[in-house]
């Protein structure tokens, strides 16, 4: 039967010495234990009389079997290390947001079971949740005196542990959770909800950042983009609605001012509200104009940074975006802007030792080659167009800058070009390659050079 036991300035006996002891003894000190320590050489029966824990921790099977015996006829609870059979209680794999506590155990059938399973909620719990629940119990006696029935105290915290309360203790802006507390008290239901802009990476579901597993986890509706890859998809909150707003380049998409009005109603209407960009948000993801409609429309925000494709997808094709031996500097650059931008200064990207990662350039490959070699790149300078970077599907083709156009056309999208010394670097260090799941799809590489 799992219990917490409050063992504060209560007396536990430890019996024996050495690493594991010295872990068990630093666990119940972080519990508050008067601990007394003996040696195998020290024991006596008689020490356990007056303590209310037993920890027997010696090499000596024997002397832990007595040790547990004593302490069982003397109605104590007692641990033997790494003895089951022996021990009338077992340590828990434990998630520690103090006070909160989350303790996992398999009986003692499988601990490193237990300790996995442990690895995984850590991903899912904020460390923000121990400010919380201390939060929590100030304002719990006082919330008796205000709401009376506990159908109507359980809504309350429903409703501010799933929404703007919990991203501000995230925050550490306390001053401003402890007004949303009063808020809500005085006029339930009135609090926005909040829009969080959250970069879901290149694709690969373990690339997901941690911060954006947990709020994909609190969504009531998600609206994503098709860059988003059906694994992290997997991971939002099973009843969370999704909405796609994605844009294709040829096919019909969400105008940008819709999403935009999409996210603050949402919003407006109470909900925690997630934009799902693909890569990072702010670059090149047009997260800085979506956020500007939020400001102005007076909504929450927060944003959970994603990890780029062009740092993704070419460390998994194998190719360093700098090298002292090739390139000193990088530049990210879009192949998609506007039609009355500021054209690009082409004489600073054609210097030779740096690296060009360019976004969404496919469809102006044969430009961009134009372009650089006409201001100084040498047109055999190595290139690579990497498609569906990070996913199962990868495709690597690489070639030199003169044979762009051919390298990227029909590339599989998403796809990424890099130009510069280090694509030389992927026949050497490439190593997501060569696997093929069950419907066939693998990653291949195609040289042209």
């Amino acid at each position: 039967m799992p219990l917490f036991a409050a063992i504060k300035d209560k007396p536990v006996l430890v019996v024996g010495t050495g690493e594991i002891a010295d872990r068990k003894i630093a666990f119940l000190h972080r519990a508050g234990a008067q601990v007394q320590v003996v040696s195998a050489a020290q024991f006596d029966e008689s020490q356990i009389d007056s303590v209310v824990l037993v920890i027997a921790a010696t090499e000596d099977r024997e002397l832990n079997r007595r040790v547990s015996q004593a302490a069982q006829a003397r109605f104590r609870l007692v641990n033997v290390v790494d003895d089951q059979p022996l021990c009338s209680f077992i340590f828990p794999s434990i998630v520690d947001r103090s006070p909160l506590l989350v303790a996992i155990s398999s009986g003692g059938t499988a601990p490193v079971l237990a300790r996995v399973l442990r690895e995984k909620i850590e991903a899912l719990l904020p460390t923000s949740l121990g400010r919380m629940a201390e939060t929590a119990s100030y304002w719990r006696n006082y919330l008796k005196t205000r709401l009376n029935s506990v159908t109507e105290r359980r809504r309350f915290w429903e409703r501010v542990f799933r929404g703007r309360f919990a991203s501000l203790m995230h925050a550490g802006n306390e001053a401003a959770a402890q007004q949303l507390l009063e808020d809500e008290l005085e006029n339930p239901g009135s609090s926005k909800g909040e829009i969080i802009l959250v970069g879901a990476g290149p694709g690969d579901a373990g690339l997901l950042t941690l911060r954006g597993l947990q709020v994909i986890q609190d969504a009531d509706v998600v609206f994503y983009d098709h860059l988003v890859s059906d694994g992290v998809r997997e991971l939002i909150r099973r009843d969370a609605e999704q909405i796609c707003v994605g844009k294709r380049a040829g096919e019909h998409s969400v105008p940008q001012h819709d999403t935009n009005q999409m996210l603050i109603d949402a919003a407006k209407a109470g909900k925690t509200v997630v934009r799902l960009k693909g890569g990072d948000p702010f670059i090149f993801g047009r997260g800085g104009e979506e956020l500007q409609a939020a400001a102005q429309a007076g909504i929450p925000f927060q944003v959970v940074p994603g990890i780029t494709a062009a740092s993704a997808v070419t460390a998994y094709a194998g190719i360093p975006l700098t090298h002292r031996e090739y390139s000193q500097s990088v530049t990210f650059v879009t192949g998609h802007y506007k039609p009355d931008s500021t054209p690009f200064d082409w004489s600073h990207l054609a210097q030779s030792r740096q690296t060009l990662a360019i976004y969404m350039g496919t469809m102006k490959a044969a430009e961009i080659a134009e372009q650089l070699i006409q201001h100084g790149r040498d047109a055999t300078t190595p290139v690579a167009v990497i498609s569906r970077g990070t996913r199962v599907d990868q495709h690597v083709a690489t070639g030199v800058l003169q044979d762009l156009a051919s390298l990227a056309k029909d590339a599989p999208m998403p796809a990424l070009i890099v130009v510069g010394e280090v694509v030389q670097l992927h026949s050497t260090l490439a190593w997501f390659q060569h696997t093929t799941d069950a419907e066939g799809f693998g990653s291949s590489v195609i040289n042209l050079a």
